[in-house]
């Protein structure tokens, strides 16, 4: 019973990490059409997230590997601070309409 559920656990852990892959591929994909570096962030930050969940499946305990989670920390750090450098302020010098 126990072999079944770490393969489930492994089949679980690999369709999350394609999932992220998918979706850094398609962050790229904005990338390389509009040259925002948010989208650029997004996907390296998706990218790392997939690569942890592999990593996962290859170490025997995961839930006791601290860097894990310490990486998985700076990709959400680096999904946060692309959105705050997106919602700062130009500073081309050029005014919002409205303004």
């Amino acid at each position: 019973m126990d072999v079944i559920f770490h393969d489930a656990n492994v089949f679980l852990r690999g369709a999350i990490a394609m999932g992220h892959a998918v979706a850094g591929l398609f962050f790229l994909r904005y990338y390389f059409r509009s040259r925002d570096s948010l989208f650029l962030n997004f996907s390296i930050a998706f990218w790392m997230l997939g690569a942890i969940r592999v990593t996962m499946i290859f170490v025997a305990d995961p839930m006791e590997q601290h860097y894990l989670y310490w990486l998985r920390f700076f990709a959400y750090l680096l999904i946060l601070g692309a959105i705050a450098m997106k919602n700062l302020p130009s500073r081309s010098g050029t005014r919002a309409v409205g303004e």
